[in-house]
């Protein structure tokens, strides 16, 4: 590490310059599939605004990928602003892009492309990426080498007037992935849905042989999410006819934008449930807030017919899980402004598509139950048989109990439920924030227990002296498992919680109870850490207040976890030409400052927050332990040491 810091020392990443330096933060660099995903969304945007009925795609023998689509053409003219061509501009420029503008009669309406960083990634990430486009009667033509312009624009032919669209073909730089090979099942996936919610749109994948046998498959559901869960069903038959449909708003509502709203296909079965979902046709691996929302529509429905019917037996209550675990769905959500987790756009994290796609499905799904009894009564019966086997498995685990159980911790305010895999516990930081938990809770299976302090450091503790130290023994008694070892034979049948989650401040104060804790699970409960019973929430530092713009944009609350965050949310509130310095930022010196309200919405409601599994990687299992000795051994000073020396240029702490 250099001795020399000064002004020389501070580097700016320009251009391109950030993908190549860390691609991870871009895309997925397992293999090249996500970048060309990219491309295939671009075309699909085309196609989702009624501009392109047909997308090709092609697996090219030398390892290129080419992207086809009929839709208008990248405008090839100079930018007002910039004085280059766009075309160039979108596949050279982080955060420039045709998606942007929602509101004011923009290029695209609804789309899944909204950070403009899309292509630009998938061009720095290439050794070669050429460009035709078919536009007002001519064909033009540009290359990239790296992201670099090696072949600038030029027109190369002419066209037929009405003809028109783009063709991108890509050959990714194999240096920044770990495999060079295309994942085919994924984009059979990716084109095969892509299809379903484009109905009448032909999507067609073909793959070149060496023989010149080529292989090609096309894609075409005229009747969209009905027929594609059918297919997806397969043998296992539904208890009732397949329900679908699609529900969009006509008007602006609220903070609603006509257009905004979702279509859907829903099936129950004696199986298990599951589904896919998608936003703006870009598939939603991870669910998110529009998941959540067709949950709380769903429940809501059925929940309503079974009161109106009287169904319920006595003493049996219905929970959202007990409707939810046997339906099968499909869920393609419209949304203005999308807010994904990450630019691989995995899970959506919109607070208000909850809201959105619960009310837009509600209605509809309750008017199909009332005008199919029989049909309702059948998924009404498999619901409350669900119940009934969750009521009864709380039964046997509450029988094993012994009658020595210890004295639950005083502090603790315990939940009303006895579904273990519904409970959940938050081990708090402060009583203060503690007292925030309590009221934010959901009363019926969330516990809070605050802790004083830091909790002490346990790696060299003896297990015989753990109860010494109360919060500990606080720690061990309300979670219902005692200590013990790895490798040990231990029973959870005492477990009182399904999560049991670190809820602490967002800094470095807050991030050293995360190690305590983990660290006491780890040598002390290795058991629920292998069960993927414990978790670490993730509450918010900064909240940005952003003010209202007329009377179609009322004033917003938006919450960011980091630095990194917030810059991303500011950028995007000058790309919707918020006026610069009308918002304010407020950072959270920890969770006392914050209201009940706050951190319901922000940490602990199912729906909104944002909750992280700690798991153990048994290829690592070695590489783990050495870690924990070397930050918590109380014999590894000099060690801790020589290692801070070594990574400390990689610390991103707020001090």
């Amino acid at each position: 590490m250099s001795q020399t810091y000064d002004e020389s020392s501070v580097r700016v990443l320009k251009g391109l310059e950030p993908v190549k330096e860390r691609p991870g933060m871009y895309t997925r660099t397992t293999d090249p599939t996500h970048i060309c995903q990219e491309m295939i969304d671009n075309a699909a945007d085309e196609a989702l605004g009624g501009f392109a009925q047909k997308i090709a795609v092609t697996l090219h023998l030398d390892g290129s990928l080419s992207v086809e689509d009929d839709g208008r053409g990248i405008p090839v003219g100079l930018h007002p602003e910039e004085g280059v061509p766009v075309v160039e501009l979108v596949f050279t420029r982080l955060h420039a892009g045709g998606k942007f503008n929602k509101k004011d009669g923009g290029a695209y309406t609804f789309s899944g492309g909204l950070h403009g960083v899309g292509v630009s990634v998938t061009n720095a990430l290439s050794t070669r990426l050429e460009v035709e486009v078919k536009r007002e009667g001519a064909v033009w033509q540009l290359a990239f080498a790296g992201g670099d312009v090696v072949e600038p624009l030029t027109q190369t032919r002419t066209c037929p007037p009405r003809t028109s669209g783009t063709r991108v073909r890509v050959w990714p730089d194999g240096r920044y992935f770990e495999s060079p090979q295309y994942s085919l099942p994924e984009l059979e996936r990716l084109l095969r849905a892509k299809a379903v919610l484009l109905p009448g749109v032909a999507v067609t994948l073909t793959t070149e042989k060496s023989d010149g046998k080529h292989t090609s498959q096309t894609w075409r559901y005229p009747q969209g999410l009905h027929s594609y869960l059918q297919e997806r069903l397969g043998e296992d038959p539904p208890v009732a006819p397949l329900f679908a449909g699609e529900n969009h708003l006509t008007s602006n509502e609220g903070i609603f934008s006509a257009g905004e709203g979702a279509a859907w296909a829903l099936a129950w079965s004696e199986g298990q449930g599951g589904g896919e979902s998608y936003v703006n046709l870009i598939p939603t691996a991870l669910g998110g807030t529009h998941e959540a929302g067709l949950r709380s529509g769903v429940f809501e429905a059925v929940n309503s017919f079974i009161n109106h019917h009287s169904l319920l037996p006595r003493g049996v209550k219905i929970q959202p899980e007990d409707v939810w675990c046997r339906v099968r769905f499909v869920l393609s959500a419209r949304v203005l402004d999308p807010q994904f987790q990450g630019q691989t756009k995995e899970k959506l994290n919109n607070r208000d598509a909850v809201r959105l796609v619960a009310s837009q499905v509600r209605d509809p799904l309750e008017l199909w139950l009332n005008a199919h009894v029989d049909d309702a009564r059948k998924i009404a019966e498999l619901a409350i048989k669900q119940a009934q086997s969750r009521l009864k498995s709380v039964k046997k685990i509450e029988k094993k109990k012994g009658s020595g159980v210890a004295v639950l911790p005083g502090k603790l305010t315990d939940c009303e439920s006895e579904d273990l895999a519904r409970n959940e516990l938050f081990l708090v930081e402060g009583d203060s924030a503690g007292g925030s938990a309590k009221l934010a809770r959901d009363k019926d299976y969330q516990a809070i227990l605050p802790l004083r302090g830091k909790v002490l450091n346990s790696w060299e503790t003896d297990r015989n002296q753990l109860f010494a130290n109360a919060e500990i023994h606080d720690i061990a008694v309300a979670i219902g498992v005692d200590p013990h070892g790895a490798g040990e034979a231990v029973s959870l049948a005492g477990l009182r919680y399904g999560k049991i989650a670190i809820l602490s401040d967002a800094d470095v104060d807050g991030a050293h109870i995360q190690v305590l804790l983990l660290t006491l699970f780890y040598q002390h409960f290795p058991a629920l850490l292998a069960a993927g019973h414990i978790y670490i929430a993730k509450p918010p530092l900064y909240r940005i207040d952003v003010p209202a713009q007329g009377k179609s944009r009322p004033a917003r609350k938006l919450y960011a976890l980091d630095d990194g965050e917030l810059e991303g949310m500011l950028d995007r509130l000058r790309a919707e030409k918020v006026r610069e310095g009308s918002w304010s930022i407020g950072r959270f010196k920890g969770l006392g400052e914050m209201n009940p309200a706050q951190l319901k919405d922000t940490t602990m409601h199912p729906d909104t927050r944002r909750l992280s599994r700690v798991t153990l990687r048994p290829d690592a299992a070695t590489e783990t332990h050495d870690m924990f000795t070397l930050l918590m051994g109380k014999g590894e000073a000099a060690s801790r040491r020589v290692w801070m020396e070594a990574r400390g240029n990689q610390v991103e702490a707020d001090v």
